[in-house]
Order: structure tokens, then sequence, then C-alpha cells
């Protein structure tokens, strides 16, 4: 970890903290929420120790980033997207293809990357999260409601403060403790007034592949920036629907690995399955090439399996490392 630079670089209007190791052809690594460039330590390891210049930041509105408005309104993908443009424009080669790596949040905004910029894209793995058809007859936020009701958490997430509150009684270490120990492959609900459900004398043990000295990094970024930042990705969800208007229908046209634990709550979301089953994603990205489905993992598979998907992500990113093609069938 010491070898890992630290610096803050202007884009887009705010001052993005990226977390960089190593030399060669640059992987981008997108974190989702609660997270942060940190939960990509083991991949910067990893790349940085086997040719790659691994880059990862924090993304808007989260940790050491800082400068990005209060509001959601300031969050959509074209906003994180533009700061991701701008961040290749001033760390990768010019004219150069990177690499990309997503997951959660992170492989949503890594979708919108290469549907918006196909052309600085070599290859993408993504993880958790499939591409999101747009649906151009209801709002997503509408959608979750009707499927899930109001205690689901992304519609939790929607009141401005309300959540930030109950996260403060519960006290920031508890909350990220309860997130990234979260295994059950259902939907997470947090009932008002409830919060995860559990009682706060009750001790949340730690999987063998998260330390209390991580959580405390977590914690203490999260006790600066606060949860805001992570909630306005939720919260500009309509908004991003309403501007991602001219997109519907298209592709995601680069090449594409997908990896998802078999407990992951998102896999498991009524329709996914069928979705990366039945040929609605391959249809959606045409240069899918490979679908990973890891038994008995959970949400946070790329920490709680470092050495699997350090393997998965190099033996698909060696294909390309030789070639400037940007698309294979």
């Amino acid at each position: 970890m010491e070898g890992i630079q630290h610096k803050t670089i202007a884009v887009n209007g705010i001052n993005m903290h990226i977390a960089e190791m190593g030399q060669g052809p640059l992987v981008l690594l997108l974190h989702g929420f609660p997270e942060l460039w940190y939960t990509w330590r083991h991949q910067i390891l990893h790349l940085s120790s086997h040719g790659y210049h691994a880059v990862a930041p924090d993304l808007r509105g989260y940790g050491d980033t800082i400068g990005a408005p209060p509001g959601a309104a300031g969050f959509t993908s074209l906003h994180v997207v533009g700061d991701l443009v701008a961040l290749l424009d001033a760390v990768a080669p010019e004219n150069e293809k990177v690499f990309v790596v997503g997951h959660d949040w992170g492989a949503v905004m890594a979708w919108a990357l290469c549907l918006y910029r196909p052309d600085r894209i070599r290859a993408l793995v993504n993880m958790s999260v499939v591409f999101t058809r747009r649906n151009p007859a209801r709002k997503p936020v509408e959608s979750l409601r009707a499927g899930y009701g109001d205690d689901y958490y992304i519609c939790r997430f929607q009141e401005p403060g309300e959540m930030e509150a109950e996260f403060a009684e519960m006290g920031t270490k508890r909350v990220l403790r309860n997130f990234l120990t979260y295994r059950n492959p259902g939907p997470l609900f947090l009932p008002k007034g409830i919060g995860f459900g559990d009682s706060p004398d009750n001790p949340i043990p730690l999987p063998s592949w998260l330390s209390e000295e991580d959580l405390d990094y977590y914690a203490s970024k999260y006790e600066q920036s606060g949860f805001t930042g992570g909630f306005n990705y939720y919260r500009a969800l309509d908004l991003n629907w309403e501007l991602t208007a001219p997109w519907t229908r298209a592709q995601v046209k680069v090449p594409v690995k997908f990896i998802v634990g078999d407990l992951d709550l998102t896999y498991n979301a009524p329709g996914t399955k069928d979705y990366i089953q039945k040929g609605g994603f391959k249809k959606d990205v045409p240069f899918l090439q490979e679908v990973v489905v890891l038994e008995g993992v959970a949400h946070f598979l790329h920490e709680e399996k470092p050495e699997v998907i350090n393997k998965h992500i190099l033996d698909f990113f060696h294909k390309f490392s030789a070639s400037s093609s940007c698309c294979v069938a």
C-alpha cells in the first residue's frame, strides 16, 4: 500500500482525488456505494505488478474528491462521465484507449462511459450491476416504489436530509459495518426508525476479508464527507432518466466481461437472471464476451474474493493489451 500514490486533479469543475500505481496500459477503477478508491486496494496492487497503470478515483461526492455541488442535480451520469473523460485527458496518454473496471454505482457509470464515449475505451470488466435498458414509459423511482414499496433502500434515500439524520443517529461506522457485511440475496429494506433492524448493542462480526483497519478507513472518510454525495446518485435517478432519453435503445459497443456473486442482491433482483440468461443482456451489450457467476459470493466480490477477481480482470484485459481494436464480435 505504501507504493500507491495519491494526487488531486482538477476535472470538470471539481477537484478529484485519485490513487494510482504502476506503468503501462491504463486501467480505470470505478467504485460504488458505500465505497471509495480504497475498495480497489487489492486490484491496484495486482494490476500494477502485472504491467498496468491502475487509477482509482474517489468519484464525485465521495471521500477526498471535493467541489461537487450539494444537490442531486449535479450527479447525473452526464456529470460523472464528464469527470471521468476529463480525468482520462489528464492521466492517459493522448489518444490511448483505456481499460475500465466498475462495481455497483461505478458499474452504472462505467456503462454510461462506454455508452457515451466508446472511442475512449478498450474493454470493460463490470461487476454486480447489469446494464439497465432505459424504460421510456416509466421513471426509475416510480418503478422501484411500485415493486418494493417505500421502505426499499433506494426509495428511502430519496428525501434530502432524512437518511443522513438516521445514519448519524446510528453512527457512521455502524452503518458501514451493516452495509459491507450484508449478504442477504433479497432486497434491502430500511424502515423509518428501524434501519437495518439490528440492535446497536449487538456486535456485527466482520468477515475475514474486511478488517477493523479497513472499516476505520472508510468510516474516517465518511465522517469527513458525509453520505449525501453517495445518496445524490440515487436522488438523480429520475433526472438522469429524463436527460438520457436520446440513448433509449442504444447499445454498449465495447468488449465486456461481467462478473456477479450469486448472493448479490442485484443478481437476485426480479428479472435480472432472465435478462442475463435469455438474451436481453447480449442484445443491449453485443460485444459481451463472458458472464461469470461466483458461487457463495455476495455484493462486495472484489474485496471478498480479490484473487479470483484479479485473475478474471487480467485474463480478459490480456486479450486486448496488444491490440488497438475497440470491438470484438
